[in-house]
């Protein structure tokens, strides 16, 4: 069963329950109040009944009277049967077995009450007390109700008959309805059918408002977004990391092989050797670059999360980084440090943040040829700022949307020598610190890089 078909017979269901459950209660308290009524009306003719009888002694036209008072102004009933006696005399009456249908129960509640009604099938009786100058009487008046329950019957079919109508029509609205609702959806679903590998561009046609089915449009939409920047992310990793691979590999393969050719001189053993040593440091490079790399692109559950003050951090890293370039020209400006130290302090990865700046300065001074590289410290919105910005050649426009690609390099950085996976894998770094990585450059310019970082974000 469909959701369309579910949601048409929830629907239907819904209906159904309401409308059993409004005609039973209507149908009970109509019937209710027709036997009600019923009593009442028994109980009108009771009395009258016994002011007539009591009337008698005193007029003898008295029962012409009353018969021609009943015929015009009291409806006939089915079956009427009345009876008139003193009370003191309901015991005899009862002895005699006058009616059957009368209970002990009836009795006792006449008795207890000076009134009582009964019901055996569809006769309906009705007893009750009448004092004449204190004298008490008791008068029991009975009568078929054979319009009432046909009444009741001719209702019970009509409320059947407007459900089971109502029922057939609420399902044919319902399955209306939801073919219309969830038409979109069928939409959405027979394009997400002609999306596959090969064209995973494609994008579902975003509908008019901002309701449910724009938003799953829209996420959907971005859901292909991501699998297309990643598919082509992993074709780009594979190719190229099997040209990174290969070529210090021929380089060491071809040394040896050219070594081991002939009898050589031990000048020559020690230059193949020193070559593909060389070549094998490059190999381990690669193979450490690329375990990095993988190693940041977990969610981050398991990390050990610590707090850093930023400002010792880049202190180490400047450190570090005069060691490796001793050359170099990094500059940190603390000037628009905040004052209070909790706005320093990060949530993070030692080890990782470290390997994070320490790539991107040393970018700066890579690609600068040692020209300034200034490094800035602020906090913006909440947010603590990393600005680095270097005087180096810049990268081409066309080329920016590549940078985050792994072994991507730019067209103008051949002569420096790298791998291409130092911004992917800082990207990562502070994608998983809940950090942002923005780079700017404008051709030549330099290039300049905006890290962010939540602040005391550790409890």
């Amino acid at each position: 069963m469909t959701v369309q078909q579910k949601t048409a017979f929830i629907f239907t269901c819904i209906a159904a329950a309401i409308l059993l459950l409004t005609s039973t209660v209507a149908y009970f308290f109509m019937n209710m109040f027709a036997f009600q009524d019923y009593y009442k009306r028994l109980e009108i003719r009771g009395i009258i009944t016994a002011k007539a009888q009591l009337l008698e002694h005193n007029r003898v036209d008295l029962e012409e009277i009353y018969s021609e008072i009943r015929q015009q102004h009291l409806e006939s009933l089915p079956d009427e049967k009345e009876y008139f006696f003193p009370a003191d005399s309901l015991g005899s009456f009862r002895q005699t077995n006058a009616n059957p249908d009368l209970t002990p129960e009836f009795y006792a509640q006449l008795k207890a009450n000076k009134t009582a009604n009964l019901k055996v099938g569809n006769y309906f009786y009705n007893g009750l007390y009448y004092y004449d100058h204190g004298n008490p009487y008791i008068v029991i008046v009975g009568a078929q109700n054979a319009d009432s329950i046909r009444y009741a019957r001719n209702l019970r079919w009509i409320l059947i008959a407007c459900c089971l109508a109502s029922i057939v029509v609420a399902y044919t609205t319902g399955i209306f309805f939801s073919r219309h609702t969830f038409k979109p959806v069928r939409e959405i679903t027979e394009k997400v059918k002609t999306i596959g590998v090969d064209n995973l561009h494609l994008r579902l046609e975003d509908p008019p408002g901002e309701d449910e089915i724009a938003e799953l449009t829209s996420t959907f939409n971005k859901m292909l977004s991501r699998l297309e920047t990643a598919f082509e992310t992993q074709n780009n990793f594979v190719s190229n990391a099997s040209h990174e691979f290969r070529t210090p590999l021929t380089a060491i393969y071809g040394e040896a092989e050219i070594a081991l050719s002939r009898p050589r001189e031990n000048v020559e053993y020690k230059h193949s050797l020193e070559v593909i040593v060389s070549q094998a440091e490059k190999l381990q490079q690669l193979t450490d670059s690329l375990l990095n790399l993988a190693q940041t692109g977990f969610d981050g559950k398991g990390q050990d999360l610590k707090k850093i003050h930023i400002d010792e951090l880049l202190i180490e890293v400047k450190n570090t980084i005069n060691k490796l370039i001793p050359e170099n020209n990094v500059r940190i400006d603390f000037s628009k440090m905040p004052a209070n130290d909790k706005y320093l302090v990060v949530a993070g990865n030692y080890q990782l943040l470290k390997l994070g700046l320490s790539n991107i300065i040393e970018n700066g001074c890579k690609y600068s040829d040692n020209r300034p590289v200034l490094v800035k410290l602020n906090v913006i919105d909440e947010q603590l700022q990393i600005v680095v910005k270097d005087e180096g050649i810049g990268i081409p426009e066309k080329e920016l949307k590549y940078i985050y690609d792994p072994f991507f390099r730019a067209s103008n950085t051949r002569k420096y020598k790298g791998y291409g996976i130092g911004l992917p894998l800082t990207r990562n770094i502070f994608r998983l610190h809940k950090g942002t990585i923005d780079v700017f450059s404008y051709g030549s310019g330099g290039t300049t890089v905006t890290l962010t970082l939540p602040y005391n974000s550790i409890a």
